[in-house]
């Protein structure tokens, strides 16, 4: 689950993400049957959206954001390899990553670093948290940047019932300036570098463990009670909100 910013407010964008591996005897970018069917051998197979090893992105995305798509698919290559050498799931499979409400236009950076977790849940065979949403740039070194709309977003992860928010480590400020009854019940860890999304979003997961230590800045976090409350309406606030 990703976190967008939209003219109406925030709202949760949700990743989806499904591949396939060409079988061994394939030809071109499909698999070949033609033998076992007793068809005719001479047909060439046809033709698929995304080659073996490519990715097909879906969801009437803008132009930034189909970037962002590139970019996670090669940071998600690369970081896959870090954790096995032998994982080659996403150097040869065909992809497709899928933005759902089609009809909605959508773009920015954002999603960035939820792209590359679905494409890791992908590859790994293994659900994200359910309980977590996240945000953020992507860099192709792994770095999380900073990115806009925090507020509306966190509102938005409320109406959800997430408990946990990953954020870019810049965009720590900005959350701490939101009243706290916006934010009640919210456990948010601010990243630096794309090691502490993995490790918070596959948090009590079976997966391999990192096997080197986060790069980039420590990550932090704030935790809001649940049981912090709105300020009281009073006559002045009265005369505020009529002003």
């Amino acid at each position: 689950m990703g976190l967008a910013w939209t003219n109406m407010g925030g709202a949760t964008l949700y990743i989806e993400a499904r591949g396939r591996l060409p079988l061994e005897g394939s030809i071109g970018n499909d698999i070949t049957q033609v033998i076992i069917q007793g068809i005719d051998e001479e047909k060439p197979p046809e033709k698929s959206d995304a080659e073996p090893g490519e990715m097909q992105v879906t969801g009437q995305l803008g132009a930034v954001m189909s970037e962002s798509s590139s970019i996670s698919l090669t940071y998600a290559r690369m970081f896959i390899r870090e954790l096995n050498p032998e994982k080659s799931f996403l150097d040869k499979a065909q992809i497709h990553l899928n933005v759902p409400e089609g009809a909605t236009p959508k773009d920015g950076p954002s999603a960035g670093v939820t792209m590359a977790t679905a494409l890791l849940s992908l590859a790994l065979d293994v659900p994200v948290r359910s309980d977590v949403a996240m945000t953020g740039e992507l860099s192709l070194m792994g770095k999380v940047l900073k990115v806009g709309g925090i507020q509306e977003k966190v509102i938005a992860a409320r109406r959800e019932n997430v408990s946990t928010l990953l954020l870019p480590r810049q965009n720590e400020a900005e959350f701490v300036e939101i009243k706290e009854y916006l934010r009640a019940g919210i456990t948010a860890h601010f990243v630096d570098h794309f090691d502490d999304v993995y490790r918070y979003a596959f948090e009590g997961k079976e997966v391999p463990p990192l096997p080197f230590e986060p790069r980039g800045l420590s990550a932090t976090t704030i935790v809001t009670p649940s049981d912090v409350r709105p300020p009281p309406f009073t006559e002045a606030s009265a005369v505020v909100a009529r002003l």
